[in-house]
């Protein structure tokens, strides 16, 4: 089995001990993106639908990286510290992704990294 890591700087770099992707046969495995400026790695300023565009523009950031696009994606996982935010991530992810959709999971958990609201990870098929 072959593994060869992806990396761009025009996502957030690794915050600890993993890679933005790794690619492995015809699959790129995307490691889990939340809304951090790639510039400063701050997380971005304004409401939840800030933070989720910024979430699916770094996802669409290691995509490209990886030789791909999100059209590629074939599983996306989305974690959410309040289910009440799952209307505005449909809505931001069509501007993303077009039919066929990925097949997709959505959780509610307690707490992400950062304190953030949202995070999103994604195997794409290439």
């Amino acid at each position: 089995m072959s593994k060869e890591t992806i990396h761009t700087d025009d996502a957030p770099s690794a915050i600890g001990t993993y890679s933005q992707a790794v690619r492995s046969g015809n699959f790129l495995f995307m490691s889990g993106q939340i809304p951090l400026d790639p510039a400063s790695m701050e997380v971005v300023d304004g409401d939840f639908a800030a933070r989720a565009h910024r979430v699916f523009q770094n996802l669409k950031a290691v995509a490209v990286a990886g030789g791909g696009n999100l059209d590629q994606v074939v599983k996306l996982t989305i974690y959410l510290t309040d289910l009440d935010n799952f209307a505005t991530v449909n809505s931001v992810m069509s501007e993303y992704f077009s039919e066929p959709y990925p097949a997709r999971a959505a959780l509610g958990v307690a707490s992400l990294p950062k304190g953030v609201d949202i995070e999103a990870e994604a195997i794409m098929a290439l």
